[in-house]
């Protein structure tokens, strides 16, 4: 999902008022003795133009910078730099959307469009999370950057789709998981693949891929003969996704072991976990 943004309309309404206020930009600069090359107002127009008429956001973005550039202590520039955050990133260059969103939350960090600014840092990193067989460095760069937006503009028209965005990364963090736990079962590592399986069940219970995760763990505990455990992971699948078809493999797998499916360890990691994140889980055992 591509980050859009109501200010951009408001910036388009403001123009007419450039003329009126290029009398005041003196007011802005710290040399008297500066004279820009470009008035303020004029490049900021242009940069819109080519924003919104021509759509060349590389160039727009490239424009804005001008305005920073040419004119660094105006109001134009503090507008004309998360302008070019925008623009790189509809541009899909993200490193550089990054830079300017970043410098802008630097030198701005009370403007109402802060929270704005940070969005777009995380979501320039969301947008390059690559699937799950590839490292997974942007997708932990995003959940950390749209936990910001979350945390320190919890009432921002911003906070929901990061919460969303953080979401559906942990999935991609939790995926990254069980493709490498899945090698090391392939592999009959199994202490390996259990350790990766925790990971998920330990840290990303509300993904996708838990419930998987605890079969695999049965899987990797009957193959060990740790019978008490697998029969664990399968009671608290059962417990808590009673529909999945992942707890009939598991079911099966245990009962054929000589296990009770139904039985939970409380002492169990898997127990721990499940308790410590408030979810219930089995009252039999």
């Amino acid at each position: 999902m591509r980050a859009r943004t109501s200010w951009l309309a408001a910036a388009v309404i403001c123009v007419p008022l450039a003329l009126a206020l290029a009398g005041c930009s003196s007011l802005f600069n710290k040399d008297d003795d500066y004279i820009p090359e470009s008035p303020a107002d004029s490049l900021y127009n242009q940069a819109l133009f080519l924003l919104n008429t021509k759509q060349d956001y590389k160039a727009a973005a490239k424009k804005f910078d001008e305005v920073d550039r040419e004119n660094p202590y105006s109001e134009w520039a503090r507008k004309a730099l998360l302008m070019s955050a925008y623009a790189y990133y509809q541009a899909e260059m993200y490193d550089d959307c990054v830079n300017s969103a970043k410098r802008y939350v630097a030198l701005h960090p009370g403007s109402p469009d802060a929270a704005y600014a940070q969005y777009l840092i995380g979501s320039s990193y969301y947008d390059q999370i690559l699937d799950v067989s590839r490292d997974q460095a942007r997708a932990e760069k995003a959940i950390d950057a749209l936990q910001q937006v979350v945390r320190k503009y919890p009432s921002s028209e911003y906070a929901v789709s990061a919460q969303k965005k953080i979401g559906m990364a942990r999935d991609q963090m939790a995926g990254k998981e069980m493709d490498v736990g899945r090698f090391y079962l392939n592999k009959r590592d199994f202490i390996g693949a259990i350790n990766r399986f925790k990971v998920v069940v330990t840290q990303y219970q509300t993904t996708r891929h838990v419930e998987e995760a605890l079969m695999r763990l049965s899987e990797c505990y009957v193959a060990l003969g740790i019978i008490d455990e697998a029969q664990t992971a399968a009671a608290v699948l059962g417990h808590n996704f009673p529909d999945s078809a992942w707890y009939k493999d598991a079911y099966r797998l245990v009962k054929t072991a000589g296990g009770e499916p139904t039985t939970e360890n409380k002492g169990s990691w898997i127990s721990r976990a499940f308790q410590k994140m408030g979810l219930a889980t089995s009252q039999n055992g």
